[in-house]
């Protein structure tokens, strides 16, 4: 991309200017980020790289993405070293690699990243490019749940679902759920519907399920549609049909 201002431009701009651009249409908001990321400000870097990722206001662009995340992760901004290893975690722009992949999380989660965490402990429950490690994985789990991150509290649900590392307690996993369903987690609403639903709250169950396509890949949908319809109840049943993807959207879990 040609840079449409300078950086020294970009700062004199006045800051009605700026922030009416900025509050533009992506396109508008692409040109002023992609400026301040080719004259080397990480965070525009970061974001520049994030926004080719998704096809936010640019052509969508995964390999030219990477390339901005390393660019911004040569100056140490760490939620773009979590990036460039979710891309090798899920090929993004470069060859699946989860043991660089788990490298890169490494090095996200040691300089204090919730989201690198998460990550890396999700490979080492795993084994994916690591060797599997559920005890640390949980420790990990753990330490981001701490920090507030959903999708780990979600996790740590699971383990104390399934009696992972831990001894069997449904009581603390539903108790984990919730917490993950109330920061937003899609797993985690689903997860805290089951739990519901098990408990015999259908309709706290239901409410629930709505809301799990506003923010679910369609690969979840589609599992968590299956789900449903081999459900013993017919108001579970009833709700596979709204929870099946009708297009392609929120395919891309950016964490």
């Amino acid at each position: 991309m040609s840079a449409a201002f300078t950086l020294d431009e970009l700062s004199a701009m006045p800051a009605a200017e700026l922030q009416a651009r900025l509050s533009g249409s992506p396109e508008e908001r692409a040109v002023l980020v992609g400026a301040a990321a080719e004259a080397g400000v990480a965070e525009a870097q970061a974001v520049y790289g994030q926004m080719l990722l998704d096809g936010h206001g640019v052509p969508s662009d995964a390999r030219a993405a990477v390339g901005w995340f390393s660019k911004a992760a040569q100056q140490g901004h760490v939620m773009a070293i979590n990036m460039i290893g979710r891309c090798y975690d899920l090929g993004w722009g470069v060859a699946v690699d989860k043991a660089r992949a788990a490298q890169w999380y490494r090095a996200a989660a040691d300089r204090g990243l919730d989201w690198g965490m998460y990550n890396l402990a999700t490979l080492m429950a795993l084994g994916h490019g690591v060797a599997e490690d559920k005890p640390a994985a949980l420790a990990l789990f753990r330490k981001a749940a701490a920090m507030g991150n959903a999708k780990a509290i979600n996790f740590v649900g699971s383990f104390y679902e399934d009696g992972w590392v831990v001894e069997k307690d449904l009581a603390e996993a539903a108790r984990c759920y919730a917490r993950a369903a109330e920061g937003g987690d899609f797993r985690g609403q689903f997860n805290h519907a089951r739990m519901l639903a098990d408990a015999g709250r259908i309709d706290e169950a239901l409410a629930w399920l709505a809301r799990v396509p506003e923010t679910a890949t369609v690969a979840f949908r589609e599992k968590a549609a299956a789900y449903l319809a081999a459900s013993p109840l017919p108001e579970l049943r009833a709700a596979a049909a709204a929870m099946r993807p009708a297009d392609a959207q929120n395919e891309i879990d950016s964490h």
